[in-house]
C-alpha cells in the first residue's frame, strides 16, 4: 500500500489534508483528513505537524480496515490523536541528576566541562 500526500486546503476553522492511497491491485482511493484550526497552537501542534499527524491517522485506519469495514473517505483529528502524536514525536526528556543528587538540567560552565571545581 502506498499513501501519497497531495496537499491541503485552508478554511477559516480548519485545514483539510488530501491523500491518494494506492493498494495494488485495488483501485486508487482518495482520502481527506480534517484538523481544526485551534489544534495548531504553540503548546500543541505546529503547522508543520499537519501532514504528519494526518498521515499517521490515515495509516492507522487503513491498517485496521477489513473487507467488511473499509476506512471512511473523510476522517478528522481529535484530541486523542493529537495527544498520541505529540507523545510519539515530542517525548519528554528525562531530567539529569546534578552532582549533589538534585534533579534538574545539566550543569553548564567551563569548570564542569573540564572536570575542574
Amino acid at each position: 500500500m502506498y499513501i501519497q500526500y497531495v496537499g491541503f486546503d485552508s478554511s477559516i476553522g480548519s485545514r483539510t489534508y488530501t491523500f491518494h492511497v494506492i493498494d495494488a491491485p485495488h483501485e486508487v482511493r482518495d482520502f481527506t483528513v480534517r484538523v481544526e484550526a485551534e489544534a495548531f497552537r504553540p503548546d500543541s501542534l505546529g503547522l508543520q505537524d499537519g501532514p504528519g499527524i494526518c498521515y499517521a491517522r490515515l495509516a492507522k485506519e487503513l491498517g485496521a480496515q477489513t473487507t467488511e469495514s473499509r476506512t471512511e473517505a473523510c476522517l478528522s483529528i481529535g484530541e486523542r490523536d493529537i495527544r498520541d502524536y505529540l507523545e510519539q514525536h515530542n517525548p519528554k526528556k528525562p531530567q539529569s541528576k546534578k552532582k549533589d543528587g538534585r534533579v534538574g538540567p545539566p550543569a553548564d560552565g567551563p569548570e564542569d566541562r573540564w572536570g575542574r571545581s
